[in-house]
């Protein structure tokens, strides 16, 4: 949460002169914990004042508080309490990014939105510094150093944002898929490097196979994309192997099972059934190597 400074005075702002910030990359959700803090500003009130700033056209832009802003509308209030702060646009993107990272609950494409702006944020913060004639920190200095400095806060190294970055590159209908866990992120950040149009077949290529991307197959389809190789047709034969794990898995019908147990049982007094058989079985079989 955005610390006060010892300066600055809480005013009471109507919720109708505040605008969201833009491009705000976290989504402002009415879920569970939404309505928890409807409640709670029902009950209270607005007990953590947001940060704004002055808007050019008028108004302000909200900086911190976007999820607030929203419960308080929701719970009928006319103004916010809020911190009006004189911020460039570089210190608002930091302060956002900031402020929203301490969420719970941030999805992938969330994170490499907001790590990307606050990025850029950063280095045009270097080069700014540097036109101006003052030494530039250390930590600007160069791609890793500043993705470590976008990280820092919430515990991820410049190799880890540099990973959660590469995501922007997906397609919009691909991100979807990182967001609902149909794509892990490790296979995501390989499919990242294949072109929009080589991004489109994949997507076909997962649908024709109805298989989900392993880290694997999704290296070997950024290896033919710079080859040049990455074509419909070999992008469907690697989507449609089977994995390891499936080889190895052993499906037995319910169907097949079923003749050899009561209709009574369930399926968890089968499985149990069949695992107490299978360790007489291997103590038979071990007795007998005994022998």
């Amino acid at each position: 949460m955005p610390k006060q400074k010892p300066n600055e005075q809480v005013q009471q702002i109507p919720l109708s002169e505040i605008r969201p910030f833009k491009n705000h990359p976290f989504k402002v959700t009415d879920d569970e914990l939404m309505q928890q803090t409807i409640d709670s500003i029902m009950q209270v009130g607005v007990l953590n004042p947001a940060i704004i700033r002055p808007a050019p056209e008028g108004g302000y832009e909200m900086v911190a508080g976007h999820r607030r802003l929203h419960a308080a509308d929701l719970a009928g209030l006319k103004t916010i309490p809020a911190i009006v702060r004189n911020l460039d646009d570089d210190e608002a993107v930091i302060l956002m990014v900031d402020s929203n990272l301490q969420r719970e609950t941030i999805s992938p494409m969330e994170r490499a939105q907001a790590y990307k702006m606050k990025l850029e944020a950063l280095k045009h913060q270097g080069k700014r510094v540097d036109l101006e004639g003052k030494s530039t920190s250390r930590q600007l200095v160069g791609k890793l150093e500043t993705a470590d400095k976008v990280g820092e806060l919430a515990g991820d190294s410049g190799r880890q944002v540099q990973r959660y970055i590469r995501l922007t590159e997906l397609l919009p209908e691909v991100q979807k898929k990182v967001d609902s866990k149909e794509i892990a992120f490790s296979p995501a950040v390989e499919l990242s490097y294949l072109t929009r149009d080589e991004q489109k077949q994949f997507l076909d290529a997962m649908d024709y196979s109805q298989n989900t991307p392993s880290l694997s197959q999704a290296q070997r389809l950024k290896k033919l994309s710079r080859e040049g190789k990455c074509t419909k047709e070999a992008m469907r034969s690697i989507m449609s192997e089977e994995k390891k794990e499936e080889q190895e898995r052993i499906t037995l019908s319910s169907d097949t099972l079923r003749k050899y147990f009561p209709r009574s049982y369930t399926p968890l007094q089968m499985q149990q059934t069949i695992i107490k058989l299978l360790e007489q079985w291997q103590k038979k079989q071990q007795r007998r190597n005994e022998r």
